[in-house]
């Protein structure tokens, strides 16, 4: 048998490896391996350098891609409205909404178009970073500006088809279908009790369109750096930190896709807070020696115990792991509220059950870090987190509780404690005993539910009540509740229940109302003294909230990035339905209200027949 060398071409070989070695020692492959590179490119919410005292981290080379909102745009048909629609003018949207009827297979759609009872309605919806296919979100829907519908009121939303809407040399184009929408249409007049014009004609499909693609994200590595062996060598420490299973296998969450990119699986104990993952990832050391662990672990120390750098040194005690749990249980002691939150949150993410204490705490008593807090305790698996947050289910403010109740949902929506009773497939009520005073929480977002906390709360027999223009309630002379029904040209129907309210909307849906009426019932309850319990929507945050060093006070006033003075982040997604109000355009601005997109193709593979099958 030959050998594969010969003595003289192992030779040449060798001495071929050796030069090698040495251009790449000399900086022939990436600036990663010769001098630090600077951290320009941050995104503004990065929070303030550290010095690494010679430790690169993946930050120095590498920029987020992935965690933007993709904004989708689409035409559409409102039906179901009692007269209040309109027939609209000649226009683009009236050709481009015609052509997706066509493909749907509609016949006579003008005819269809000229009913009062429907409307054309523009959509808009917001995919965000790391969403899969299959998952839901809310969607907005509104009237054009020359519209002629007065309400959207019970309406409809037709199928729907959602894409990305872009200008390119003055011309509209329209992407792939990203998602599919259609639901019914919770106007927003119906939260704030008005008959203010604009809310009339504007609302939303709560959880209303469902992902037809799954959003990647990762890492680019900045033109100056990049090589294939810089994004191996950086998935590679990404890897060595975090890991998922497939099928009972270990897996790396980074993958190198390209000599500039490299694709990033979410690690499930970051679902609801990808930001945060996204800057635990890039605060991992790079070829770090374990002389050298040992050393900035006891660097880290320090700046953990200072309030102006240990937001920075939590980051990365977390991307550490596991070895940085003992210094971050040593400043769970610490004087300062700021450093035990910091530590309490990075223990969390880590899983360690000492943090559910101080993060329970924090979320009591701490305005500006809340909703992290909670964020932190819903991704926790030990039962002391679940403790902490049943716990506040009991306090008076409204947000905490109904922060405590998405924490809890989150982490197991079977939970006895937070488990609803889905009503006739339109909305879910949920029953938390709760030692606060009654409140009851209406969402307009995410999901169509009602939280009723307290222990029986229940309605004062009225004189009379509405839930909508069918139904009416009123008590009779045992206390109980009818419920009453009338349709024109139909018999009457009525039922008799308790006061439990739980009960009162259960008898409401039976008799076909819905969300919206339920809502216009429980305000006109509270109006009248009827219900002794505060209705509040919605109670969640609106912006960043900064933390006032100086004082050891936070501060409800919004920001969008830190200053000398304080601190703040951007909110978990589990709080989080939509970007910020600077991230996308004002309503008034979307794209197919002034231009025709592109008319889509009838060649689509599925034709949806049966589109008005429900009319």
């Amino acid at each position: 048998m030959m050998p594969l060398f010969s003595p003289r071409g192992l030779v040449r070989w060798l001495a071929g490896s050796l030069t090698c070695a040495t251009l790449l020692l000399a900086g022939c492959t990436s600036a990663l391996f010769r001098a630090r590179s600077t951290d320009e490119g941050i995104d503004v919410q990065e929070l303030a350098p550290i010095p690494e005292d010679g430790v690169r981290l993946i930050r120095e080379f590498t920029a987020p891609w992935g965690t933007n909102f993709s904004t989708l745009e689409g035409v559409a048909l409102v039906t179901g409205l009692n007269r209040t629609g309109s027939d609209p003018p000649p226009s683009a949207q009236r050709q481009t909404l015609i052509s997706e009827m066509q493909t749907h297979d509609v016949k006579n759609p003008n005819f269809i178009l000229s009913s009062p009872d429907t409307s054309l309605v523009l959509v808009r919806a917001f995919l965000p970073p790391g969403i899969q296919r299959g998952d839901r979100i809310d969607v907005e829907v509104r009237v054009p500006g020359r519209s002629e519908t007065s309400s959207l009121r019970n309406g409809w939303l037709m199928q729907t088809r959602l894409r990305e809407v872009a200008v390119l040399d003055n011309t509209l184009r329209t992407g792939r279908v990203e998602a599919l929408s259609e639901g019914p249409v919770i106007y927003d007049a119906a939260f704030e009790g008005t008959e203010d014009v604009v809310r009339q004609v504007r609302g939303q499909v709560l959880g209303g369109a469902t992902a037809m693609t799954s959003r990647k994200m990762g890492l680019m590595v900045r033109s100056e750096n990049h090589s294939i062996r810089t994004s191996t060598l950086i998935a590679a420490a990404i890897n060595s930190r975090f890991y998922t299973y497939d099928r009972g296998v270990k897996k790396g969450v980074a993958t190198p896709k390209r000599d500039n990119y490299i694709e990033l699986e979410v690690h499930p104990r970051y679902k609801s807070n990808l930001g945060r993952y996204m800057r635990v990832v890039r605060s991992i050391a790079i070829r770090e020696s374990a002389a050298e662990r040992v050393d900035r672990l006891e660097r880290l120390s320090g700046r953990l115990r200072d309030p102006s750098t240990a937001a920075g040194a939590a980051l990365q005690l977390e991307a550490i792991g596991r070895e940085a749990k003992g210094v971050l249980q040593q400043a769970l002691r610490a004087e300062d509220p700021e450093v035990r939150f910091y530590a309490a949150e990075t223990l969390a993410y880590l899983n360690d059950q000492s943090a559910a204490e101080t993060l329970g705490q924090t979320a009591r008593e701490n305005h500006t870090f809340r909703w992290h807090a909670m964020a932190a305790l819903s991704a926790m698996q030990h039962a002391s987190a679940h403790d902490e947050l049943s716990r506040l289910l009991h306090v008076e403010s409204a947000e905490t509780r109904y922060a405590a109740f998405m924490a809890l949902h989150s982490r197991n929506p079977m939970d006895s404690l937070v488990r609803g009773k889905l009503l006739d497939g339109l909305f879910t009520v949920h029953r938390v005993e709760s030692e606060g005073s009654p409140l009851i929480h209406l969402s307009r977002s995410r999901r169509a539910e009602i939280v009723i906390f307290g222990q029986e709360v229940a309605l004062r027999p009225p004189t009379f009540l509405y839930a909508g223009d069918q139904i009416m309630l009123k008590g009779d002379d045992q206390g109980r509740i009818q419920v009453l029904r009338f349709v024109s040209q139909e018999d009457d129907q009525r039922i008799v229940c308790s006061p439990q309210l739980g009960e009162v909307i259960e008898a409401i849906v039976e008799l076909g109302g819905g969300y919206a009426d339920v809502i216009q019932f429980l305000q006109e309850a509270r109006e009248a003294n009827d219900l002794d319990a505060r209705i509040v929507v919605d109670a969640l945050p609106s912006g960043g909230r900064v933390y006032r060093r100086s004082t050891g006070e936070d501060s409800a006033k919004e920001s969008s990035e830190s200053d000398s003075s304080g601190w703040t982040s951007p909110l978990p997604d589990l709080f989080r339905t939509r970007p910020s109000d600077g991230e996308v355009e004002r309503d008034e601005d979307s794209r197919l209200d002034v231009a025709a997109p592109e008319v889509p193709s009838r060649s689509w593979r599925s034709r949806l027949g049966s589109w008005f099958a429900g009319e």
